[in-house]
C-alpha cells in the first residue's frame, strides 16, 4: 500500500514512517500543508493520513479541495483536537476517518488499512506492462527491459494513464482532464513538453519506441510495430 503521510511534528512523523515502513507500506512524507498539498494532487496514493494543524496549509482544506476535483482518495485526519464538533467538522470536510491524538500505531494501522480495502470493489490494477515497460502502482517505480527508470511525478502519471488506455488514442482534451485536471485548453505546450521528456526516457537507447504520436488524433502507448 502506498501511503501519504502530512505531520509536521517531527517526532510523531519519524515514528509513523519507520512503523508503517515496518509493516510493508511505501510512505510519502511532506511537514507542511503546502507540499502536502501539492504531493497529494500530484501522486498516485492508496490513502493519506493528514494531521488537521499543519504550517502554511490547514489539512481540512488539502481535504476539501481533493473531494471538490472529485479525487475519492480515503483520509484519515489526524487530530489533538477531539471533541464531537471537531471530529464532525473533520468528517464533513471530506474525511473518512478520525483519529484523535495520542493513538496508539496498531489501532491507526488498522484503521488506514480498513480504508484501503474499502476504497474500491473488486481487484483493482496495481501495476501495467507493455512489452517490456512495466509501471507498479504500489511502489510508484517504472522499468524498461529490468532497468530503473526516473520519472517526476507528472510524468508518472502521464505514463499511468497512458499504460491503463494501452492501444487505444488518448487525446489531448483526456491528458489534460485526467492528468492535469484542467477542464479548458491552457493554451500552452505543456502536454508536447512532457511527452517529449517521457519519450526520452522510455523509448531512448531502446530497440522498439513504445510511445506514438497518432498524427491529428494524439498519443498512445503500444507495443505493436506503427
Amino acid at each position: 500500500m502506498r501511503i501519504l503521510l502530512i505531520e509536521d511534528d517531527r517526532e510523531a512523523a519519524g515514528y509513523l514512517l519507520k512503523a508503517l515502513r515496518e509493516a510493508g507500506h511505501v510512505i510519502d512524507h511532506a511537514d507542511n500543508g503546502a507540499d502536502g498539498g501539492h504531493m497529494a494532487e500530484e501522486g498516485e496514493y492508496d490513502v493519506l493520513v493528514v494531521d488537521r494543524m499543519l504550517p502554511k496549509r490547514d489539512g481540512l482544506s488539502i481535504v476539501e479541495d481533493l473531494r471538490g476535483r472529485g479525487d475519492d482518495t480515503p483520509v484519515m485526519i489526524l487530530s489533538a483536537l477531539g471533541q464531537v464538533d471537531d471530529r464532525v467538522t473533520g468528517l464533513r470536510a471530506g474525511g473518512d476517518d478520525y483519529l484523535t491524538k495520542p493513538y496508539a500505531f496498531s489501532e491507526l494501522l488498522a484503521r488506514v488499512e480498513a480504508l484501503a480495502r474499502r476504497r474500491k470493489p473488486g481487484e483493482v490494477e496495481t501495476s501495467y506492462t507493455i512489452g517490456d515497460l512495466v509501471l507498479d502502482r504500489l511502489s510508484h517505480t517504472v522499468s524498461r527491459a529490468g532497468d530503473p527508470i526516473l520519472l517526476q511525478p507528472r510524468e508518472f502519471r502521464l505514463l499511468e494513464y497512458l499504460m491503463k488506455n494501452a492501444g487505444q488514442v488518448v487525446t489531448r482534451t483526456m491528458l489534460l482532464e485526467n492528468v492535469w485536471d484542467y477542464h479548458f485548453d491552457p493554451q500552452t505546450n505543456v502536454i508536447d513538453v512532457h511527452i517529449s521528456r517521457l519519450r526520452g526516457k522510455i523509448d531512448k537507447g531502446y530497440e522498439q519506441s513504445l510511445l506514438h504520436t497518432v498524427r491529428g488524433a494524439g498519443y498512445m502507448i503500444s507495443d505493436s510495430t506503427r
